[in-house]
């Protein structure tokens, strides 16, 4: 008795069952349905295009050996790729591959026959009645490369953005994915990188999106009944910008769509650039189909921006408001100010709005009540650059000779008391104290905590120095 064709695909879907994982078989095999079976030749009915293209890229070897073991060696399987509901005017059309030839990879695949200027597929963000060259990106403006100040704590995502940006979809880093804690210009720069691919790329459709815009437009499309809609709308756009992807934790739905998205557009060449507060192995909630997508490309971290760096953060925006205040007053907001820039810049309007108001010029003494102020419901640690700093000035030593690598008897005395008050008042590690303190290794800062408290103990002069430092400190 001659199989019939459902006989033959479950007789596969039995072997590929035992060869792939759980979550992959209700993906991707499940959804087929068989169609016909004439003598060697098995049709299969797969739900799209992008579903029959990866089927060939991730399974082939997997289909070839099925087919072969129910068919035999001149077993073939063809596909009938229908298309969503939505274009039921679409004709289904075959694509025969002989299940046995790998290079039915590099088969240029047939486009999908979606009208850009269907009034059938809606857009989330406006109205029914879609042209492609009608969304609106959602950038900020203000939020460019120019006016994003390059430091340590961000030149390898800032440059593999620009990378991106002159060549979305056509680098390694696809995706790109940017985190870091908050206030530490994540959003900035993935509103730059879109910012200069639509300059660059006039016609390419670019658009950012938060994460939970993302889950209330989903929400939205199943309530109104178009899912299909929602979903062909972010398959139509060349780089997509997605904010704070730590939101889709939990919401299974909302990772399953987003999952064909992602799919649909790395395959395609498109560009995708993602942000999020934790790196990928620290993201939790989230299926690990997607983390493991978020491998594919970069993942490039945001850190606390040092001094230097804080104050040319703080330059860069008094030049562009055109706002005149002395340098020192710069310095002391860099030095107090340490967690990240969202409160650096809060501060700095702070103080601006206070010497406005109440018609006073801006000055050290302004600086040091608004500070006050501005710190006063936070707990802040202290951080070693200011340490560094009342140290440096209490022994009139320049600030970068105490963090050089200089063996100066004086230099070398003012270092390790740099280092014991910031082991004593900060949480920063050994390890960190003595990378900022001239490049030196744990066991130099306890040695330079063991010589102080010695010194402490043994010499007047000295103590009162230590605690002449420590009050200083203590009055920021």
């Amino acid at each position: 008795m001659e199989k019939t064709f459902d006989q033959v695909w479950q007789n596969c879907l039995e072997i590929i069952k035992d060869n792939v994982n759980q979550q992959s078989f209700k993906t991707w095999f499940e959804p087929i349905r068989p169609v016909k079976l004439n003598g060697h030749v098995l049709t299969i009915q797969v739900p799209s295009q992008f579903f029959y293209e990866w089927l060939e890229e991730h399974y082939i070897d997997l289909l070839k050996k099925t087919i072969n073991k129910e068919l035999g060696s001149e077993g073939r399987l063809e596909y009938s790729i229908i298309m969503e509901n939505n274009f039921r005017n679409a004709n289904p059309y075959t694509v025969n591959i002989p299940a046995v030839n790998s290079k039915a990879l590099r088969n240029p695949p047939v486009s999908m026959p979606i009208d850009l200027n269907s009034n059938s597929i809606k857009n989330p963000f406006i109205l029914p009645g879609l042209k492609k060259m009608h969304v609106e990106s959602q950038l900020n403006p203000n939020y460019s490369f120019d006016n994003l100040v390059e430091g340590d704590c961000n030149r390898l995502a800032r440059s593999a953005g620009f990378a991106v940006a002159n060549k979305p979809g056509g680098t390694a880093f696809n995706p790109l994915l940017i985190y870091g804690g908050v206030g530490l210009g994540k959003t900035h720069l993935a509103n730059a990188i879109g910012i200069e691919i639509k300059k660059n790329f006039p016609n390419k459709t670019v658009l950012y999106v938060q994460s939970e815009k993302f889950c209330h437009q989903f929400v939205d499309a199943v309530k109104n009944n178009s899912h299909n809609d929602f979903i062909h709308f972010y398959q139509m756009i060349d780089t997509l910008i997605i904010d704070d992807v730590q939101f889709f934790a939990g919401k299974e739905k909302t990772q399953d769509v987003f999952f064909q998205i992602f799919n649909h557009l790395h395959q395609t060449g498109k560009q995708l650039v993602l942000t999020s507060d934790k790196s990928p192995i620290e993201l939790i909630g989230l299926e690990q189909r997607l983390l493991s997508r978020f491998k594919w490309g970069l993942s490039a971290d945001l850190q606390v921006p040092n001094l230097e760096t804080r104050i040319a953060i703080l330059e860069k925006k008094i030049y562009a408001d055109g706002i005149d205040m002395p340098k020192d007053v710069i310095e002391y907001l860099a030095y107090n100010i340490t967690t990240n820039v969202r409160e650096l810049e809060g501060a700095l309007i702070s103080l601006v709005a206070q010497s406005t108001l109440n018609r006073k010029a801006i000055t050290m003494d302004l600086a040091r009540q608004m500070i006050d102020k501005f710190v006063k419901n936070t707990t802040r640690e202290i951080s070693i650059d200011f340490i560094q700093k009342v140290v440096s000035d209490y022994f009139s030593l320049p600030l970068e000779l105490l963090k050089s690598k200089t063996r100066k008897r004086e230099v070398v005395q003012a270092r390790q008391i740099a280092m014991f008050f910031a082991k004593n008042m900060t949480k920063s590690s050994l390890a960190s104290i003595g990378l900022q303190c001239g490049g030196k290794d744990h066991a130099t800062v306890l040695h330079a905590c063991r010589t102080v408290n010695n010194l402490m103990e043994t010499d007047k002069k000295f103590r009162i120095y230590i605690d002449d430092i420590e009050k200083k400190i203590g009055n920021q």
